[in-house]
């Protein structure tokens, strides 16, 4: 049986063992009910029904040195006719890929992570809580007039407009495993705490999410908060915040203090029910070559929770960033901009490529799992290499050659130990590119002798 068949055989009789590697994490009966719950499920006999077109998606975000064409071709992903040779044009991909729309993948992506996020968090949880992270980032998509009017552009100075069309993305990832929990999705326009909303309701009991400086907000503060439920929040503190012009209630520690937030008078008045205060944890701390800085959370307690420990928990927050650029750089091969030249075709395209990007991580967990290594610590770049190279070549096998080479697969996974990161010793700054010209500097005025 073919690559293709085998990953979208459900049936009991109809799995073979080519499928072992990908039925342990994403269950075909999720297609299936993806596509059901969305009324995209293909009644009538296709070249590509609907659950193959789902999987051409993922396989269009893991072989971004593919062609959609050629992805369709490796994955053998088209139902051959009678007598005839299984082709499928161009012009029918792009079909089978509007009729689909970027439901199904949505809700394909909210049931797995739900699924792969939980069990992630829970094996690398910190004093009792599970560990997450929120960011924003954007991609650049096709230059159409129907992106740009869905999506927008960045303003430049020199115009009105310029560059590509750019889509605004905001992510939940599990920091310790790079793994995405939550997305969503919006126009470049749209704020990351805007975007941001629809993820806060996915952070489970006893848990932690640790936030960038942008996200302080007052009225976001109470709302991530909840004692009850042991949901639990930290970030730094905005330089020149009013809300830093609070008064201390106790001091913990040298540099640890009990404070109490008062909102601005513009939080009051579009937040009127908010309480008058709240009462966070403030920690000062500095580190060699940076500025001084200010984390608030809303763990209390210094004894179960300590300072020391607060601050080097705070800067895991940069494995998000580095999970962007696992997505933009290696999986998409530093592309100029996504595939797709309509919004709902690029929205369908992220959906796929954050399930891809999970499945790749799920992969790399289990090979750290067997030398004993941290997740983060299995290259990700040569990881994606790897698997690539299986998914296009593993349809040529014979299905009782392919355990042996899941196998093999694993064990070379787990040979792909990165070193331990350095320190970081020196803040961020941004690099101009050098020109190839010397800069043209003011001569200095001579001084006249008199």
């Amino acid at each position: 049986m073919e690559l293709g068949a085998a990953l979208l055989a459900v049936g009991a009789d109809e799995r073979t063992t080519s499928f072992a590697m990908f039925s342990d994490t994403l269950d075909p009966a999720w297609i299936a009910q993806a596509l059901a719950a969305t009324g995209t499920a293909t009644i009538r006999r296709r070249k590509l029904p609907a659950d193959y077109v789902v999987w051409l998606v993922i396989g269009m975000g893991l072989l971004r040195d593919r062609s959609i064409r050629e992805v369709v071709r490796h994955l053998a992903l088209v139902l051959p006719a009678s007598g005839a040779r299984p082709t499928v044009s161009g012009s029918a991909i792009v079909q089978a890929r509007a009729r689909l729309g970027p439901q199904p993948l949505a809700a394909l992506f909210a049931q797995s992570a739900a699924v792969w996020s939980t069990a992630a968090a829970d094996a690398e949880r910190w004093r009792g809580l599970a560990v997450y992270g929120v960011d924003g980032t954007t991609l650049r998509v096709p230059d159409s007039a129907e992106n740009e009017t869905a999506f927008g552009r960045a303003p430049v100075r020199w115009g009105s407009t310029g560059g590509y069309p750019l889509l605004r993305l905001v992510a939940l990832m599990v920091l310790r495993r790079h793994l995405l929990a939550g997305v969503a999705i919006g126009a470049y326009r749209d704020s990351e705490l805007t975007l941001a909303a629809s993820l806060w309701g996915q952070l489970p009991a006893a848990s932690l999410v640790i936030v960038d400086r942008r996200f302080a907000a007052y009225a976001l503060f109470h709302r991530l908060g909840d004692p009850a439920r042991q949901r639990h929040w930290l970030t730094r503190a905005r330089r020149g915040a009013s809300t830093l012009a609070s008064r201390v209630v106790q001091r913990l520690a040298p540099d640890d203090d009990l404070v109490e937030l008062t909102p601005g008078r513009q939080t009051q008045r579009a937040h009127p029910d908010l309480p008058p205060t709240l009462r966070v944890r403030a920690i000062r701390y500095r580190r060699r070559g940076f500025r001084p800085q200010v984390l608030l959370t809303s763990l209390l307690d210094p004894a179960a929770y300590p300072a020391a420990e607060l601050v080097t928990l705070y800067h895991e927050r940069w494995e998000l960033e580095l999970g962007f650029d696992e997505v933009k750089t290696h999986t998409l091969e530093r592309e100029e901009a996504l595939r797709s030249k309509t919004p709902a075709r690029v929205e369908q395209e992220v959906w796929g490529l954050a399930i891809g990007y999970n499945l790749v991580r799920l992969a790399m967990a289990r090979a750290a799992a067997r030398v004993g290594m941290p997740a983060v610590r299995i290259s990700y770049r040569h990881a994606l290499l790897l698997i690539r190279g299986f998914w296009a070549s593993a349809w040529l096998a014979a299905p009782g050659v392919l355990p042996r080479r899941i196998e093999r697969l694993h064990e070379e996974l787990a040979l792909l130990v990165l070193p331990e990161r350095r320190p970081r010793r020196f803040p961020r700054v941004v690099k101009i590119k050098m020109s190839n010209y010397p800069r043209k500097r003011p001569r200095p005025r001579r001084s006249r002798v008199k």
